[in-house]
């Protein structure tokens, strides 16, 4: 993942979007860019989660507003 350098602004709150919520590892990379660039992270937002993988125990260190619309 990456991300121009003046996209994200210091101190702004961003909400993480993404279709699937499995590992945690996408999230968590996006993450990691927010926080790099000096913004705080308001929440993840999923359509779907594959519970059994429990990404959402990488995600928790970030932000516990952690949305999915469906679950499996």
């Amino acid at each position: 993942l990456e991300v121009h350098a003046d996209v994200i602004k210091k101190g702004w709150n961003i909400v993480i979007h993404d279709d699937l919520l499995a590992t945690g590892g996408t999230a968590g990379a996006a993450a990691e860019i927010v926080k790099k660039c000096g913004a705080n992270i308001a929440g993840f937002t999923f359509v779907v989660e594959l519970g059994f993988l429990k990404g959402k125990e990488k995600l928790i260190n970030y932000s516990n507003n952690i949305q999915c619309l469906v679950q499996y």
